[in-house]
């Protein structure tokens, strides 16, 4: 299997001779590899949200993202996908958009995770037929959260946290004299925040509910139901970055198979990975979504004015061959 830096090696090598296109040449030559051997459809979609320097917005599930599947499932026939997914989440309507549309378009989807998968593509992932995993990968709770803006810049929120800190400052404003520690808190509640908050933490487990019903677990839906309630849970998660492994995963009832057991596509799926990983440290693109026809939707990070600008790249979109 090539690892990372075999990966980092031949791409410094395409480098030298063909610069700065090395970096879409090779991981989607990796991706070809993959769809030919599987004889699915592949589509990638990874952002820069496990190395630094990009903002939560521009690295998050958003409703643009439905223009990025739109793009690469253009021209597509087979009705059966691969889906390479790496992301932090994000919107939680707009996970049941990207869901919504990839079931129109596909009878069958497995999801791949050669890292992680958290929140919002955790859900994602609810809505797989099969969901495919490595030792090396991780789902995570499903709590929804919320970009707020801090002084410190954007930061995500979860939802449960939210209303757990309200009612914390309920009980101890209760004595006047802590009121004036809470209130520079509370004034970043909008008037319709909580309610907000409550909403979408029905929503979410709702739909890992529904989706793991008609698709993961189609033949167990009472143990759906549990599964969708323990990824849901934020007081036995702890913290809604908690990375749940395969094992972990398959102990609460989770049907995962095992990336291992496919020795070439398990080095087609990491080496696709290693590839992107490469492209998001190398180039200034912080999200890309990409199929096996190199058709490909890039979110690009522009620099801020007077920083050197990352390296050119070439167009986002290419058509088919």
């Amino acid at each position: 299997m090539p690892a990372w830096s075999e990966v980092l090696n031949e791409l410094q090598r395409r480098l030298a001779v063909s610069g700065p296109g090395a970096f879409d040449e090779l991981r989607r030559e990796y991706l070809q590899q993959m769809a030919a051997h599987t004889k699915r459809a592949a589509i990638l979609y990874a952002t820069k949200w496990t190395q630094p320097g990009a903002p939560p917005d521009l690295v998050s599930v958003t409703i643009e993202d439905i223009q990025g599947f739109m793009e690469t499932t253009h021209g597509i026939g087979s009705r059966e996908l691969d889906l390479i997914l790496h992301s932090p989440g994000g919107d939680l309507a707009a996970a049941e958009a990207i869901v919504s549309y990839l079931r129109s378009r596909f009878d069958h989807i497995r999801v791949f995770v050669p890292h992680a998968a958290m929140s919002a593509a955790t859900l994602i992932s609810c809505a797989a037929n099969e969901l495919i995993l490595g030792k090396h990968s991780f789902l995570g709770p499903v709590d929804p959260q919320f970009v707020l803006p801090t002084p410190l810049g954007a930061r995500m929120v979860p939802a449960h946290a939210l209303l757990e800190q309200f009612d914390m400052a309920q009980q101890q404003c209760a004595d006047p004299s802590k009121m004036g520690g809470w209130v520079p808190m509370l004034a970043q509640y909008g008037p319709d925040l909580l309610v907000q908050a409550r909403n979408a933490i029905s929503l979410s487990e709702n739909l890992a509910d529904a989706w793991l019903k008609k698709h993961l677990m189609v033949t167990d839906p009472s143990k759906a139901t549990s599964v969708a309630r323990w990824l849901s849970d934020h007081q036995s998660m702890k913290q809604h970055r908690r990375y749940l492994s395969r094992e972990t995963l398959v102990g609460a009832g989770m049907p995962i198979s095992a990336l291992e057991d496919d020795q070439i596509l398990q080095d087609l799926v990491l080496s696709v990975f290693h590839a992107t990983t490469h492209t998001l440290d190398g180039t200034g693109v912080v999200k890309i979504i990409e199929n096996h026809h190199s058709r490909a939707f890039l979110k690009v990070m522009r620099p801020p004015v007077g920083s050197t600008p990352p390296p050119q790249h070439p167009p986002a979109v290419q058509p088919s061959p």
